[in-house]
């Protein structure tokens, strides 16, 4: 089938187009711009896009679909449908399942499982532990998209606190090194200071105190230092703190090898709300001052941050609404991302060149995704056409995420995703999926767009 998008606002490559023509063809993008003219005779779909924008697809470099063993949460299908209701048309899945993805095979079989299930196109990390060095060194660079290091507490056995393994991995891993950074030694102490002095009382506002700013720039300073001894290419997650910017580059993209990654939930969130949210903000690493998410948010426009993603991690609400001490750290937010960005740039902190550049081509690019993340001729039809004067208010009742709640719920959006076009087919449109369409394995070619 040939789809013809019309009327639209193209956003793509710094440049902004009103009025732009786009014709799939199959899988792929045939045409970009050719007068509407052009097609007076045109036979298959069209789509008019007026009063939307027409972006890429977001590629997320980094979800937890928690799936295998922790589906009572969410699942491939479910959090991939609302990945796609989101614009989000490729997704990179983390390794802290059960059981961990911490072998090859592993990943294989996150493969299959995915191949059957993911309304999106997918990739899988590797989770490093202490003792896999073997499995990293065998990595098929051109189907994995990177090796996940925990450097703070995590699940499934993956805190790698051996000096050795963490130089072995810095050293000889052939793909991108994502850290999660905050040092576990500090976090320890910082918890038995609290369990001493309040017990059990704990407030949702002092995960921030514990998980503190000084645990964060611990590690990512030390994360940088390795990956500049050993030449290693290195993302550090979600960053946190205004005082670990100064550690990372306002270079272009191309000229780093060290680039850093904000979520979206800390540009959104900052440490007054724990006060309405509580334990539903309670994330690693924790949501900080509102001066660490300005600087955030600054360091979005100016180059320093290079990804924007989600760390979209589910919990069940009577998780969350446990005390502090038992309830688990993490919050969806794949559904909203993009609508969430695009209203922080239309407040000013950034543009939606921005935007598409953090959420969509930036991960391409910094991966290597082949042939996903622009709108160019010849590559993949992946694309995402969002209102931009929805006002619509986010409610539980409606969200797609498995655990049925929203962190943003309550809240007024001003952008809406419309329509999500993922290899050539429309996936979604308004409200409505194609339930018999599924993604496809994501290729790396290792050499930048």
């Amino acid at each position: 089938m040939e789809i013809l998008i019309k009327n639209g606002r193209l956003v793509n490559e710094g440049h902004e187009y009103e009025n732009g023509t786009l014709l799939i063809r199959g899988e792929r993008i045939a045409e970009i711009g050719r007068p509407e003219a052009d097609y007076t005779d045109f036979k298959g779909r069209v789509i008019d896009a007026r009063g939307c924008l027409v972006i890429p697809g977001v590629i997320d470099p980094h979800v937890h679909f928690r799936e295998p063993g922790l589906t009572y949460k969410g699942d491939m299908y479910s959090e991939s449908r609302a990945a796609v209701a989101g614009g989000v048309t490729s997704y990179m899945d983390m390794p802290n399942t059960i059981p961990a993805t911490t072998t090859l095979d592993d990943i294989a079989r996150k493969e299959e499982m995915a191949a059957v299930s993911s309304v999106a196109n997918y990739a899988f990390y590797l989770g490093a532990t202490n003792e896999n060095i073997e499995q990293v060194r065998r990595i098929d660079s051109s189907r994995v998209c990177g090796v996940k290091l925990f450097m703070g507490s995590s699940t499934g056995g993956m805190l790698v606190d051996d000096d050795y393994s963490i130089s072995a991995i810095f050293a000889e891993s052939p793909v991108i090194v994502a850290v999660h950074s905050e040092d576990e030694r500090i976090i320890q102490e910082n918890m038995r200071l609290f369990r001493e002095r309040y017990g059990g009382d704990i407030k949702p506002e002092w995960h921030a105190e514990i998980r503190s700013a000084e645990a964060c720039y611990a590690a990512t300073a030390r994360a940088v230092e390795l990956a500049d001894k050993y030449g290693a290419d290195l993302h550090v997650l979600h960053l946190s703190t205004a005082r670990e910017l100064p550690l990372f580059s306002a270079k272009p993209l191309s000229d780093k090898h060290i680039t850093a990654e904000a979520c979206v939930n800390h540009l959104w969130f900052a440490a007054p709300d724990y006060a309405v949210k509580g334990n539903l903000i309670k994330v690693n690493p924790a949501i900080k001052s509102v001066e660490d998410r300005d600087a955030l948010r600054t360091a979005v426009a100016d180059g320093r941050i290079d990804i924007v993603a989600t760390d979209h991690a589910p919990h069940t609400l009577d998780e969350k609404r446990l005390p502090y001490w038992e309830c688990p750290s993490g919050l969806p937010s794949i559904e909203h991302s993009l609508a969430m960005m695009l209203g922080l740039a239309a407040a000013g902190f950034f543009s939606i060149g921005d935007v598409v550049e953090k959420m969509c081509h930036a991960p391409a690019r910094r991966y290597g995704v082949r042939q996903r993340g622009f709108l160019r001729e010849g590559m993949f039809a992946d694309i995402a056409l969002v209102t931009t004067n929805a006002d619509w208010r986010v409610s539980d009742r409606e969200v797609l995420y498995k655990c049925g709640w929203s962190p943003i719920a309550g809240s007024t959006l001003r952008h809406r995703v419309r329509t999500t076009i993922i290899n050539g087919r429309v996936v979604y449109d308004n409200g409505v999926f194609d339930e018999s369409f599924r993604g496809m394995p994501l290729e790396f070619d290792r050499a930048r767009a």
